[in-house]
């Protein structure tokens, strides 16, 4: 008799599954955007991930083994961009963090809008909103699909890691290092909700940084690390060495205050705990309509910059964010059932090697001197145009002409830039130079050339383009960065797991642009509307 039960438990149990992996709709997106993650932590770290965390998405669903960035430059506010609008910053604008604009004589940021103010947070943290976004999102296009009933929330500690995957529909929330809270702007709500008030009310960022950072096992068994004191990494000021414990408390009032969770793991499960927050202040997934929530890991960006890809920081880092997402699935699973949600997780951008660090094992690398560089190119054109403002700006690996004064002292354009593209290459470090014209008059479908197109914007780039040679990284000490087109900054993670996903896994190519429109075939709902990346078939079939 109990065998007859007990099978009929399993069939009862297989049959729900198999009617909640075939509903119309799920209940809830969520979208994980890791910043700074290499798809190579997937594995590097694989034996002290728990079985719920990042095996659950690696061994459950489907995972592109193969998934890069396709343009250059790979940074934050480009990365996240172009991941849920399905398209490279030549479309959707977004060309930097910060790029120069020739009209207003000054840069601007990604996310920045002097047109709105702060809610809930300190007003310099508040003028934040999506508009410098140029196109759609897979999170517009959802909330268009059901005539705005669709709830989306986009939830970080960055700014730009919440505002432009939420769209230009949905609510974003970003921490506010003055206060320790989550705020917004007026973009969004002229009040916080209750529900955040609430979250912040409880002061978990003061709490989070009230206890040391020790290593969460035995610092002995961090074998995927280099020594944990070394030259490499950047210390936290106030302190001389890079080594465990962190006495946070103390450390804090010389490095950024209660902004100093950033650089710390803790900065993603504060995270976590505003995403559950949302999820229960905002009922999502509790409707007829499917709902969104966008959540990007900040913290992993921070930690590798200071320390580095192979410093156990960085690995301790991510086997906390690891048990971080299995309490995370765990209450998701709670809330919507296994199988009634979908989630999607990659990364905006990988990383480069310390430079330091290689040059300790003799590979080669190097570091360039941009101050140097910018004065001897002011003396080059000093010398072949004249006196004169030639040089407006440099700044991701752009270079800026005042094309003003070209025409008026009677240059053809260019010719100016072939020139200098042509000077810069003269330096160690420069690897390829590229022109505006280059970039109009051509159609690149390989290499560099075609990274540097894809982000390249008509309007708003600069006049010479640069690419360094691999490994080498721009006034470097301590520390890393990324930017590039090359495989260390563009392979990321690529996973789908949840509502109608099988699990699997492909080495064929693909790019994080295949995402959104993906997303959309599995909703049955309009791709962005710049898109260019195509669905993955093997998760969409």
């Amino acid at each position: 008799m109990k065998k007859i039960f007990l099978a009929s438990l399993i069939l009862l149990a297989t049959l729900s599954t198999s009617i909640a992996q075939n509903s119309d709709k799920p209940k809830l997106v969520v979208g994980i955007v890791v910043d700074q993650m290499r798809y190579e932590y997937l594995h590097k770290f694989h034996d002290r991930y728990t079985e719920g965390g990042f095996k659950r998405l690696m061994h459950e669903g489907f995972m592109m083994k193969n998934g890069h960035y396709n343009y250059i430059p790979t940074y934050t506010g480009p990365g996240h961009s172009s991941v849920y609008t399905g398209t490279t910053p030549a479309t959707h604008g977004i060309i930097g963090n910060n790029w120069y604009v020739r009209k207003l004589g000054k840069s601007i940021y990604c996310a920045g809008d002097s047109t709105v103010t702060a809610v809930g947070g300190a007003e310099k943290n508040g003028h934040v909103s999506p508009r410098n976004l140029l196109t759609t999102t897979i999170t517009d296009e959802l909330k268009l699909s059901t005539n705005q009933r669709s709830k989306v929330v986009g939830v970080a500690i960055k700014d730009r890691g919440a505002a432009l995957p939420a769209g230009h529909l949905g609510d974003a929330y970003w921490y506010d290092k003055e206060t320790g809270g989550f705020m917004t702007s007026t973009y969004y709500k002229e009040e916080l909700p209750d529900w955040v008030k609430k979250f912040n009310n409880k002061k978990l960022a003061q709490k989070y940084l009230s206890k040391p950072w020790k290593p969460l096992y035995n610092i002995k068994t961090y074998i995927q690390s280099v020594e944990d004191n070394n030259d490499f990494e950047s210390p936290f000021i106030g302190r001389e060495t890079t080594d465990f414990p962190y006495d946070l408390k103390e450390l804090m009032e010389n490095n950024d205050g209660l902004g100093m969770i950033a650089s710390t793991p803790f900065g993603n499960d504060l995270t976590l705990d505003m995403a559950m927050a949302a999820i229960e202040g905002e009922k999502l997934g509790k409707g007829d309509d499917t709902d969104f929530l966008a959540v990007s890991f900040s913290s992993t960006d921070y930690v590798g910059h200071r320390f580095g890809p192979t410093s156990i920081e960085l690995e301790d880092t991510y086997l906390r964010l690891d048990q971080g997402l299995e309490k995370f699935f765990d209450y998701l699973d709670k809330e919507y059932g296994k199988g009634e949600y979908l989630v999607f997780l990659t990364a905006d951008h990988a990383v480069a090697e310390v430079v330091n660090y290689m040059k300790s094992i003799e590979v080669p690398t190097g570091s360039f001197d941009t101050r140097f560089a910018l004065t001897q190119l002011k003396g080059f054109t000093r010398e072949h145009y004249g006196e004169g403002n030639w040089i407006l700006n440099t700044s991701n690996e752009q270079i800026f002409l005042n094309r003003e004064l070209l025409e008026e002292k009677g240059f053809e354009l260019s010719k100016v830039q072939r020139e200098i593209a042509d000077f810069m290459l003269k330096f160690d470090g420069i690897k390829e130079a590229y022109t505006a014209a280059n970039m109009k008059s051509n159609e690149y479908t390989e290499g560099r050339k075609h990274l540097l197109q894809m982000g390249f914007n008509h309007k708003a780039s600069g006049d010479v383009l640069l690419v360094m040679e691999p490994a080498w990284l721009t006034n470097s000490s301590r520390g890393t960065t990324h930017g590039t087109g090359y495989i260390y900054d563009t392979h990321v993670p690529v996973l789908f797991y949840g509502w109608n996903v099988e699990a699997g896994t492909s080495t064929r190519y693909c790019t994080i642009t295949d995402i959104a429109p993906t997303v959309s075939m599995l909703l049955n709902i309009r791709i962005p509307n710049g898109t260019s990346g195509q669905p993955i078939q093997e998760i969409t079939k």
